[in-house]
């Protein structure tokens, strides 16, 4: 049912870079639409990000700031970063007085931060979803202008912050595995009865991941395992000839156009632990191995601690995630559809379905 909230409402959203800022800040956009069919939507991001493609293909408007990433140590792009913020933050003003904007959504990205200032020094209701357990700097830095915050992680520290869980697409956050997983099967083109594993490392893929799964390919393939293997775009997995690796029930794929269908077709997921993934993994009650990322500040692994702690998942560091490692566990796992039920039903009991209605519940209400 419509909620009632200002006339010709606008609602701005700020975010991007990755598919992991770029897909909460859709499925905020989609359910407000549900809520307010009239509302004028515009996203903002960068002009090399994913929402370059992402939001367009979505059906929203996009603009775009300057990328201003704020200095880590004294060079010359610290010498250049006031005069270039000042150029971000006259930009994002730019864009807000121009969508006559009632709110700002942000969702975190290097846009947030001039977004946060630019809006505070309108007057305009700042809205912040952090879908991260570790806060990044852009929504540690807005949270000082609003008391509206969603967060997806419970270990999330951020003040104000109320868990909603993370906002995912509709077609994910209601996916029936059981009921769907032979049509998915089918439709991905792989085998209705064999025990199937998905492997991914995400939309910008994963480098050791796929080379340590294409060493353990033969032996996988003799246990057998069906593999769908979605590598990333431009990272196809070759064989020591040059030619696209192949075995018997073995495919490859560089991206998956709406991964409910491998969640559905999965019994087992190896992947990396981004927030988005952890967290549609748990609301569709999806078994995984997470291999968290090797960089950055150890979010990812906090990230997927949850499901590991409830006996949802596995966890490997990148560093002991060798072919031997994949036989001898994950095999294993594939071999016990029990012990994957179980697993399943601990995942799912984590799953939080309704943040994108949360979030746009919170927007509406900052609106009027």
């Amino acid at each position: 049912m419509p909620v009632s909230s200002p006339e010709n409402l606008s609602v701005v959203l700020a975010g991007g870079g990755s598919a992991g800022h770029v897909s909460p800040l859709l499925a905020i956009a989609h359910a407000i639409k549900r809520l307010r069919p009239d509302a004028a939507i515009l996203a903002v991001g960068t002009a090399d990000g994913l929402e370059t493609r992402l939001v367009p293909e979505s059906g929203f408007k996009l603009a775009t700031i300057s990328r201003v990433p704020m200095p880590r140590r004294p060079n010359m792009a610290a010498v250049r970063f006031p005069a270039a913020f000042r150029q971000a933050i006259r930009e994002a003003g730019e864009l807000l007085d121009r969508a006559e904007a009632d709110v700002l959504v942000g969702v975190g990205g290097y846009v947030c931060t001039p977004m946060y200032l630019a809006a505070k020094r309108r007057g305009i209701p700042i809205v912040i979803h952090e879908a991260n357990t570790k806060v990044g700097l852009a929504n540690r830095w807005g949270a000082r202008y609003t008391q509206r915050i969603g967060k997806a992680f419970a270990a999330t520290t951020l003040k104000n912050a109320q868990l909603v869980g993370m906002p995912m697409r509709r077609q994910i956050s209601s996916l029936d595995r059981a009921a769907y997983q032979l049509t998915a099967r089918e439709t991905l083109g792989l085998n209705p009865d064999a025990p199937t594993l998905v492997v991914t490392g995400g939309s910008l893929g994963a480098l050791h991941i796929n080379k340590a799964l294409a060493e353990a390919l033969p032996r996988l393939s003799a246990a057998g395992v069906q593999i769908l293997h979605i590598t990333g775009r431009g990272k196809a997995v070759q064989d020591a000839s040059g030619a696209p690796l192949a075995a018997v029930g073995y495919q490859q794929v560089e991206y998956v156009d709406g991964m409910e269908h491998a969640y559905a077709a999965a019994d087992l997921l190896l992947c990396r632990a981004g927030a988005g993934t952890v967290c549609e993994l748990a609301a569709v009650g999806l078994p995984a191995v997470f291999v968290p990322l090797p960089v950055g500040n150890g979010e990812q692994a906090h990230n997927a601690e949850p499901m590991v702690r409830a006996g949802a998942a596995l966890l490997v560091p990148d560093v002991e995630l060798t072919a031997d490692w994949i036989i001898s566990h994950v095999v294993e796992l594939l071999q016990q559809p029990q012990k994957l039920a179980d697993m399943a039903a601990a995942a799912y009991a984590l799953g939080m379905r309704d943040a994108d209605q949360k979030m746009a519940q919170m927007v509406l209400e900052a609106a009027q």
